[in-house]
C-alpha cells in the first residue's frame, strides 16, 4: 500500500507501526465524522478498513507522562490548531492517539509526523474536499 511505503520511508518506522498508526488516525475519523463522511473517506482510500484493523485498541490506562502536554501541542499544531487548551474533548482525542502509538512502540510525538503524511496523501487521493473531512476529524479545535 502506498500510504504505508510512504509512511516506513518517510519517518523510519516499520510496516506494522505504520499501518497501526495510520489505522489509529482513520479510527479516530470514524469516531468523530458522521457515517456518511467517513464512507466518503472509505471509498478514496485502498485498504482502509486493513488498517482500521491494524490500529492496537484503546488503552483504558493511557499515561499523561513524558512530556505528552508537549507533544500534543506539537501535534495541534502540525495539524494547524488553535486553542488547544480550550478544548478538552480535543485534548482526549490526543491523549487517546498518543497511547495508541505509545502502544506502537512510538513515541507521542510521532502523532504529529503521521498526521501531515496521512492528510497529504489522502489530498492526493481524494481531492481537497476530502482531505478537509479528515481534518476536520484530526482537528482538536474543530
Amino acid at each position: 500500500m502506498e500510504l504505508i511505503q510512504q509512511l516506513v520511508s518517510s519517518l523510519g518506522v516499520n510496516e506494522q507501526q505504520a499501518k497501526g498508526g495510520a489505522g489509529l488516525l482513520f479510527n479516530l475519523a470514524k469516531e468523530k465524522l458522521g457515517a456518511g463522511d467517513f464512507q466518503q473517506i472509505a471509498d478514496k482510500i485502498p485498504g482502509v478498513s486493513d488498517l482500521l484493523g491494524a490500529a492496537p485498541a484503546p488503552s483504558t490506562a493511557a499515561s499523561a507522562g513524558g512530556g505528552m502536554m508537549g507533544a500534543l501541542g506539537g501535534v495541534a499544531s502540525a495539524l494547524g490548531a488553535g486553542g488547544l487548551g480550550d478544548k478538552l474533548g480535543g485534548l482526549g482525542d490526543l491523549a487517546g492517539l498518543a497511547s495508541g502509538f505509545s502502544q506502537l512502540g512510538l513515541s507521542s510525538d510521532m502523532v504529529g509526523k503521521f498526521a501531515p503524511i496521512v492528510l497529504s496523501f489522502v489530498q492526493n487521493q481524494g481531492g481537497d474536499g476530502i482531505k478537509g473531512l479528515l481534518e476536520k476529524a484530526l482537528n482538536p479545535s474543530a
